[in-house]
């Protein structure tokens, strides 16, 4: 379950971000002639009563010391002021980008709960920088800050319940593939002394039909049912296409090898049709391997 509210945090960051850095603007006024603590403070209480899904929210000045103790509906989470701070990331990243920043997911050195933290840097009418003003999520509160509406969860919830029907459905035909070609080899060698071949053509393009049917689900589960990965999983996606469509290409060529011999052996003068599935054999071959060229000249940048 932790990987998976990572990768929802990596896909869902920049709204995370974008949001934290709303409430920050919006309650906690920067770039005035005179910045007082306590006007910064008030900010945060009505950040946290807005929210309430905040672990902390505190204040570091200028060198990275904490002016005030954390503000946190956490009985546990208390105190704080004096320490100093200025080795963390989330403060040196916010004094050197000179904008609301939010971090990676970290774990804490308390309860090692993963959290990430908005960073927001206050600056005077001179430009010189003031506070530093945190607030630390841990990761699952993070994500509530871009909760979906109503409507868009059980959109959400309808759309993985019709891709959970169709991943079972399209299992089952390629078990029933993998079956049918199963029995067709094993006809195939009952029979060895009067083996035709085209039964053997058949068991191939039924195996490898099955396979590729069986990647397809493979990715659309992982991805739409479970949730998992769309960063580097972008890659398997693409790397389940070209296996989805060699196979069907495979089993194209299979099935135009064998009108081949069959049309040369029983009906020469309808052997121009085999040479038709070559030939879109061959042009699926080329937009295969365009697919691979822009799909991968995609994913470098």
């Amino acid at each position: 379950m932790l990987s998976k509210e990572i990768m929802q945090f990596n896909d869902l960051r920049y709204e995370i971000r974008a949001y934290a850095c709303y409430l920050f603007n919006r309650n906690i006024k920067n770039q005035l002639p005179h910045i007082e603590l306590s006007k910064v403070i008030e900010g945060l209480h009505k950040i946290q009563g807005e929210i309430g899904v905040t672990d902390a929210l505190y204040v570091l000045n200028a060198n990275g010391e904490q002016v005030i103790d954390a503000i946190s509906n956490d009985p546990d989470i208390h105190g704080g002021k004096g320490s100093n701070l200025n080795d963390r990331a989330y403060f040196y990243r916010a004094v050197k980008e000179k904008k609301c920043i939010l971090t990676d997911p970290y774990p804490t050195q308390n309860s090692g709960e993963l959290v990430v933290t908005a960073a927001y840097p206050l600056y005077n009418q001179e430009g010189e920088l003031c506070y530093v003003v945190c607030m630390d999520m841990r990761i699952e509160q993070a994500l509530l800050l871009s909760r979906p509406t109503p409507l868009s969860r059980m959109f959400g919830g309808f759309s993985q319940s019709v891709y959970f029907l169709l991943s079972v459905m399209l299992m089952a035909v390629a078990f029933l593939l993998f079956i049918k070609g199963i029995l067709s080899m094993y006809h195939a060698v009952l029979h060895f002394n009067n083996l035709d071949i085209k039964e053997v053509f058949e068991a191939t393009i039924l195996l490898t039909l099955a396979l590729a049917i069986f990647d397809l689900v493979k990715a659309i589960f992982e991805e739409e049912v479970l949730g998992r990965s769309k960063g580097d999983a972008s890659k398997a996606v693409h790397h389940t296409m070209i296996r989805f469509l060699g196979s069907i290409i495979i089993a194209i060529s299979i099935e135009a090898l064998m009108l081949v011999f069959k049309f040369t052996i029983i009906e020469p003068d309808k052997i121009i049709y085999a040479v038709y599935l070559i030939g879109g054999v061959t042009m699926l071959l080329v937009g295969l391997s365009v697919y691979i060229r822009f799909a991968y000249a995609a994913g470098e940048k």
